[in-house]
Formats: C-alpha cells, structure tokens, sequence
C-alpha cells in the first residue's frame, strides 16, 4: 500500500503520517515513512529525538554526483536521467519503532523546473519508491503533489488530504485532488482535524459535499469526510516533549486513526 498524504501547511500532514506508520509497524508491517516536505517535521511527529542528525537526500552530494555523473550546482551539464537508486531506502533510511524514514529535503526550482541532478535524482528515487518497493510507503507531502509525476501516480493507492476547519485549508485540499485527479490518482480519503466540536464538523463535511470551495471545484462534489480527529493538547504537549505524535494521544484518539487505517484498507483489519 502507497499512501501519499497532502494538504494545507499546519493541518496535521505529519501528526497523521506519522501516526498511521507507528501503528502499521506495531501490527507487523514493513514501513516505509517519506518525509516530501521542505518542512520536514516527520521526523519529529514519529519520536526521532532532536539530537538524531537525519541528512535529507538532497543534501547526499557525493552519492548525487556518483550516481548522476554530474556535479551539484554546476550549470550546462549532461547527466544520468535515470540513475541508480534502487539501494538508497536500504543504505540511508534511518529505522525507529519499526518504522524506516527517509528525508527529501529542499530542492531548487526554476522558472520551468529544475532539470538538476539533485531533483533527477529525488524524482527517479519516489519513482522507485512508489512503483516497485513492496513495503508500505507513507509520504508525508507538502502542500500539494510536486513529487508525484504521472507514472508515479499509478503507484499512488490512496491520496490522504487533511482538512482543518478554515478555508484556506478547504481550498488546499480542493487544489490537491483536482491536481492529483489529473495525473491519474483515484482513490482520496479526506480527514477533518483539529476539530473542537460538532459545529467543526458540520464546517468540514459541508465544504467538502459542497466541492471544497463553494461548489466552484468541478468534479470535487463527490468527495466526503472519511474521519475526524479532535484537537489535543496530547498531540500538541508530544511535539514540545520529543514523544511521537502517538504517544500523545490517549485511547480515544489513538482509536480514531486506528478507524482510519481501516478506512483505507477498505474495512480489512491488518
């Protein structure tokens, strides 16, 4: 199963990516957690302590330019467009509590795209990711699909967005299906967090039967609220202690996503 995760920055991507892999783990899975966000707080929402130094892709240089046979930040060059890559998750994923995470980091864009070897090299690698590693991936995305090509998205089982109760995010999440709906994704699980109460509720699952953004996302009306997950101060005090985003939350929460596990597995207990 390949779970990509999007939506707005500051919704819970990572809180949720994390949380789905760290429960995956403990019932056996092979996981495999992809950190696609400049942001890059995956590593904390699964526990990683601090002092753990995670080297992000972009940043291995010397395994660039050796695979690539280009030299980072050197213009007007010929390189590998399809690179070796296969051993990468195996050599570099750094493993806690089961679960193995790998960090994309940043990546320069021109006007057009950046035909560099360090993007090349990051594309043809969640290419390899996706399409032919047989362990559950997780992909905690930025704020829409940079990292997913086409062919990419064949592998893609289900696009996860996160929703928090604000337009903005509402808008976010209409803009990442209709995108991701283009290059061939078809399966969406939508998740409401942070909400406070019912009245949070009834907001989400109102915007998202109404096509996200007041009827005017064509194609987005048949989309419904898969699950939500309340605020917590749990969550929130994890972060400011170095624990996991689940070791945060208390049974009822951690039941919520165990719910959304099976959402996505269709019902089929794992």
């Amino acid at each position: 199963m390949k779970i990509a995760v999007s939506g707005k920055g500051g919704v819970g991507k990572s809180t949720v990516a994390a949380s789905i892999a760290l429960i995956l783990a403990q019932r056996g899975q092979r996981v495999l957690a992809l950190d696609a966000d400049p942001d890059a707080n995956l590593a904390a929402a699964l526990g990683i302590p601090r002092a753990v130094k995670i080297t992000p892709i972009s940043e291995e240089i010397a395994l660039i330019e050796e695979r690539t046979g280009a030299k980072v930040n050197t213009y007007g060059q010929v390189f590998k467009l399809n690179p070796e890559v296969s051993d990468v998750a195996e050599k570099l994923a750094f493993t806690h509590n089961g679960v193995e995470l790998l960090v994309l980091g940043a990546v320069r864009k021109g006007g057009g795209g950046c035909a560099c070897p360090e993007n090349t090299f990051i594309q043809v690698l969640v290419n390899d990711l996706v399409l032919y590693k047989n362990e559950t991936l997780i992909m905690d995305m930025e704020a829409g699909i940079e990292h997913l090509g086409r062919a990419t998205a064949m592998g893609v089982d289900v696009m996860l967005v996160v929703v928090e109760p604000g337009q903005r995010a509402l808008d976010c999440a209409a803009s990442v299906v209709k995108m991701s709906k283009e290059i061939g994704i078809k399966k969406f699980v939508i998740v409401g967090n942070k909400v406070t109460g019912d009245d949070d509720k009834r907001y989400i699952a109102d915007g998202i039967a109404n096509g996200f953004t007041n009827g005017n996302a064509e194609g987005l009306v048949e989309m419904k609220v898969s699950g939500f997950l309340p605020y917590s101060e749990g969550i929130r005090n994890a972060d400011r202690d170095g624990i996991s985003a689940l070791a945060g939350m208390g049974d009822a929460e951690r039941s919520l996503v165990e719910g959304l596990i099976d959402t996505i597995w269709e019902g089929k207990r794992i």
